[in-house]
């Protein structure tokens, strides 16, 4: 978490205000957060995936998909019966 100290007017103080009331929120940070969060939904805003995460789905996804059955099935494989 990142804590700032920050100078707003008094629209924006009543805007936040606005925001703390609209969605039961404890204090401006929240409000604060809130905004960025839907600001970031409003301009189409996505978080960056890395590269090498990418890499390692797709080698996730071309495993072989091992079927267990039932839970006797489970244990058996795995010597824990």
């Amino acid at each position: 978490m990142v804590k700032a100290v920050v100078d707003i007017d008094k629209e924006a103080n009543r805007i936040l205000n606005i925001l703390k009331a609209q969605y039961s929120l404890k204090d401006k940070s929240q409000a604060i957060n809130k905004m960025a969060e839907e600001f970031g939904k409003f301009a189409g805003i996505e978080p960056d995936v890395r590269p090498d995460y990418l890499r390692t789905l797709k080698k996730i996804q071309k495993q072989k998909i091992v079927k267990i059955g039932t839970v006797r099935d489970f244990r058996n494989r795995y010597g824990l019966a």
